[in-house]
């Protein structure tokens, strides 16, 4: 499989695991949790924006 495509699904992988870990730090009020999942989300967006500036370079 192609590094972008790999890339592409980590990404999107790490977006919805750090959207629910912040969903659920805001639910039980801990802060620390929704920190690290907004962190994750945004690594996710990084990640999966990464993967898409690779698919465009293949071509």
């Amino acid at each position: 499989m192609k590094s972008s495509i790999i890339d592409n699904a980590e990404g999107k992988f790490h977006k919805v695991k750090g959207k629910i870990k912040e969903v659920v730090g805001k639910i039980v009020g801990h802060r620390n949790l929704e920190a690290k999942g907004k962190n994750e989300n945004l690594d996710g967006k990084v990640q999966e924006k990464v993967g898409k500036i690779k698919k465009v370079l293949d071509k």
